[in-house]
């Protein structure tokens, strides 16, 4: 396929494709998906191997956001039933990232639910990086708490962080659409402070809200003219009890499609598939590692991922390796450039479900301490059932009720 073959060339030369061209990928029939994906995977192979960079989210802070996100499950007024608790202090969430980093993790994403953080919230997470460094040598952390105002992303960065995660999610013009108690554009400039303040920028998108091929190349193209070092993508978990609870529009080849637009867009970019892998990838996440070098180990923000031993397993099934602490991330052209990131074996964090963050809250299988690719012992059962691959799968969705702000022991 010429397209494909153009793509290819374009992405080894770190060339922007058209726009034209990101759309074609969208429109390629899932008789093609395959070629899709092996094309893609050679952009993927040349800029970062075989590795797969593990993150672990801790939720600092669940739930009581004053936002109005749509897709998102600790929105004000929401009615998901997820965990809700302020503050976790600083050896809380040092515990709880321990447990990611004895899976494998070598970036922990401090996330926390709201706005935005107070000077006195900056002061909190700064005592929090600092009790997680120093218990875990050489860990690399990333803060999503929102909407920053001056100097807060300096504080962070003074404090210990590398890298801020704030998604623009979806594209400008129907940004409007899914949230109204911030813009489009105060997310953009969020993203600018933080490179600004020499933290290494994340920013990623949400797919399956409902939006157009063209609103996905859209918020892709700005991503790349924003030039973050790790664009997370999530694929919408339809949650019940916010309002996009009904919108369960994506297939696993249409996921693998966006994953791999994304790719060429962004070759030399560490992609990662964030939240909703589990739910609209299922049996074809494997595949995904073609075209992403990073993924979420365990659960996510309020919802349940499969086990973290199933993620390693995954991994090492499909012929891939997890990315060591003694490595560097981004290639050498992206680390010699400045990025924060990438410079000491990092890649932005991406964190996709967080209120703060405001990326997406709701993803994950709830796998409940079973192997297994996705699901408790009810989705078993469902599964059973053979469902058709464009039913909606809500038995994979599951409030996440263990590791921070509960008594048990995470899923790492």
């Amino acid at each position: 396929m010429d397209l494909l073959n153009t793509l290819v060339d374009k992405g080894l030369r770190r060339e922007l494709p058209t726009r034209e061209e990101a759309l074609a990928v969208l429109a390629t029939s899932d008789d093609d998906v395959l070629d899709v994906v092996a094309a893609a995977g050679k952009v993927r192979r040349h800029w970062f191997g075989r590795r797969v960079k593990l993150n672990y989210l801790v939720n600092l802070k669940s739930g009581l956001c004053p936002e109005d996100c749509s897709y998102c499950s600790q929105r004000l007024g929401s009615t998901t039933g997820i965990l809700k608790y302020t503050w976790l202090k600083p050896e809380q969430a040092s515990q709880a990232a321990a447990a990611g980093l004895a899976g494998g993790a070598k970036r922990v994403c401090l996330v926390a639910s709201g706005r935005g953080p107070t000077d006195r919230d900056v002061d909190r997470v700064a005592g929090t990086i600092k009790a997680i460094k120093e218990q875990n040598e050489g860990v690399e952390v990333c803060a999503c708490l929102g909407l920053l105002s001056d100097g807060q992303a300096e504080r962070l960065r003074e404090a210990g962080a590398d890298a801020y995660n704030h998604n623009l999610n979806t594209s400008e013009s129907t940004y409007g659409d899914i949230t109204t108690t911030h813009t489009y554009a105060d997310r953009v400039d969020t993203v600018n402070k933080a490179h600004a303040a020499g933290l290494s920028a994340c920013s990623g998108l949400i797919a399956g809200m409902g939006e157009s091929d063209e609103d996905l190349v859209d918020v892709v193209f700005s991503l790349r003219a924003l030039d973050p070092d790790s664009v997370p993508v999530n694929f919408l978990i339809p949650v019940e009890g916010t309002p996009l609870a009904a919108e369960w529009n994506l297939t696993p080849q249409r996921c693998l499609r966006i994953l791999a637009m994304v790719r060429f867009v962004c070759p030399d970019i560490e992609v990662r598939i964030a939240g909703g892998r589990e739910v609209h990838l299922r049996s074809m996440q494997p595949v995904a590692l073609h075209l992403a070098n990073s993924i979420f180990l365990g659960d996510y923000l309020t919802t349940e991922g499969q086990a973290g031993k199933a993620d390693l397993e995954m991994i090492a099934d499909a012929g891939f390796e997890v990315e060591g602490a003694d490595q560097v991330t981004l290639p050498e052209h992206r680390v010699h450039a400045g990025g924060g990131c990438g410079s000491h074996a990092e890649a932005g964090c991406g964190s996709h479900e967080g209120g703060g963050c405001g990326s997406h809250e709701d993803a994950g299988c709830g796998s409940h301490e079973g192997g297994g690719v996705c699901g408790t012992a009810a989705a078993g059962a469902a599964a059973a059932a053979a469902p058709a691959a464009n039913e909606p799968r809500t038995d994979l969705v599951a409030v996440r009720r263990r590791g921070a702000g509960t008594d048990l022991a995470p899923n790492a």
